[in-house]
């Protein structure tokens, strides 16, 4: 274990920090040019890693396969990434097109991916690497210009302070005894840590609220704490359910806002916040070795252009292998949505969801006195869109700026666009007004 006075001293840091209520929260200025900044990025990496990548079948192996603490306490000393390198990751990212990553400080098996001097369940004392990914990572992704954030676990299968217990991780053979607001301050101390050693941090993505619903999560204090620490950082929570006082942003897992078909969002509300959509490129966030339904470039990229058209951004995940690297379809997946970015990325980058709602048809993305028509999906030659109250100077194709026939009446806005014209990912039309 860690030196007692570290951990106590740690906390009382925590504890003592003054406490601003989030339930009447005004975002700082600097808050609010994060949140445009955000929203203007739309494109990010998440990463789901830590020493479950040993046994290559997910992030949730503990619970699933019913790991005691005990036996679970033996997979850090198999978990050596030698090949890990964040100036490669990085430059992954920024080739992708993507603008940010949100990488996992703390999974729900509890385990730290850096140096907390709260415990010593972390990447520096039990294992063989022993060094701190996260401040590599956030070291060069200072360097090239990328903002990070740290997804961070509410829900913890490791900590007996964890109790009474959730709806998961019945398993890990702890006592039925524990110190709520013990653990709540633990785990305010290591996002202490988390945004005092590693510099300018973008924000917290919350997780595993869903596991205790009704319990106290004290969120208005930890929610005051971090925008205490770092004013800019934005907060975002993935209960699935409307945002709440001292959210910067809201979040839908596999899901684009609005849309249920994952069964998470039952209670969930499209708030004023910027919005965000996470995936998977296979079907699994954590390393899954047997994973093999990799969804292709083009869906990938359709994904991003609708998750645009709502008006949010994508979250697009890997899970890296124990050696630290990424598997190498995901790199060339990303490699090829970098080159579709570099050509189209004007219809993206700093656009807000268009005047015309999402359609089978595909959806619209606008930027200055442009709207950018994103023809994904089975449609006729001819198109009709609803009237967005401004008259239009001109139409053609992005692509080869060919103009596009096109009517502007009291019943809508008629374009044509022949099927010779069409592109097999995403044909875009663009508007001037």
């Amino acid at each position: 274990m860690k030196n007692r006075i570290l951990v106590i001293f740690a906390i009382c840091i925590c504890i003592s920090l003054k406490a601003y209520s989030q339930k009447d929260y005004q975002p700082a200025p600097e808050n609010l040019a994060a949140r445009q900044w955000f929203q203007d990025a739309k494109f990010g990496l998440f990463i789901h890693w830590g020493v479950y990548s040993t046994l290559a079948n997910g992030e949730w192996v503990m619970n699933q396969q019913q790991f005691d603490k005990a036996t679970y306490e033996k997979l850090p000393a198999f978990f050596n990434p030698v090949d890990f390198n964040a100036a490669e990751w990085v430059k992954m990212v920024k080739d992708a097109g993507m603008q940010y990553i949100t990488i996992t400080s703390k999974h729900h098996d509890g385990f730290a991916m850096w140096d907390t001097k709260l415990s010593d369940w972390n990447i520096v004392d039990r294992t063989p690497y022993g060094k701190d990914v996260l401040k590599q990572l956030a070291d060069e992704c200072h360097k090239q210009g990328v903002k990070l954030f740290f997804y961070h676990s509410h829900l913890d299968w490791y900590q007996e302070n964890y109790y009474p217990r959730g709806g998961t991780g019945s398993y890990s053979g702890r006592p039925n005894k524990g110190d709520w607001n013990a653990y709540l301050d633990y785990m305010d101390g290591q996002l202490t840590e988390l945004l005092t050693n590693y510099g300018e941090i973008a924000g917290i993505w919350f997780d595993g609220w869903w596991d205790k619903k009704d319990a106290n999560w004290r969120l208005d204090k930890t929610y005051s704490l971090i925008h205490k620490l770092q004013p800019a950082a934005l907060i975002g929570n993935n209960h699935h359910q409307a945002p709440k006082p001292g959210e910067d942003f809201q979040m839908f897992e596999k899901d684009l806002p609005g849309h249920n078909t994952t069964g998470f969002s039952d209670e969930s509300k499209v708030g004023a916040l910027p919005l965000e959509t996470c995936e998977t490129m296979n079907g699994a966030w954590g390393f899954n070795i047997r994973d093999k339904n990799f969804k292709s470039t083009a869906q990938l990229v359709q994904y991003l252009v609708k998750a645009a058209g709502y008006n949010a951004n994508f979250l697009l995940n890997v899970g890296p292998m124990p050696n630290g690297k990424i598997q190498p379809e995901f790199v060339k997946t990303l490699g090829e949505m970098g080159e579709w970015m570099k050509k189209y990325g004007e219809t993206i980058y700093g656009t807000r969801g268009g005047p015309v709602s999402p359609h089978p048809w595909g959806v619209t993305t606008t930027k200055g006195n442009k709207v950018f028509v994103h023809l994904i999906g089975e449609s006729d030659d001819n198109l009709l869109l609803n009237d967005f109250g401004k008259k239009i100077k001109k139409a053609y194709l992005f692509d080869d700026q060919s103009p596009v026939i096109y009517k502007q009446t009291e019943f809508g806005i008629a374009i044509k666009v022949p099927a010779e014209k069409r592109k097999p990912i995403d044909t875009i039309v663009v508007l001037e007004f």
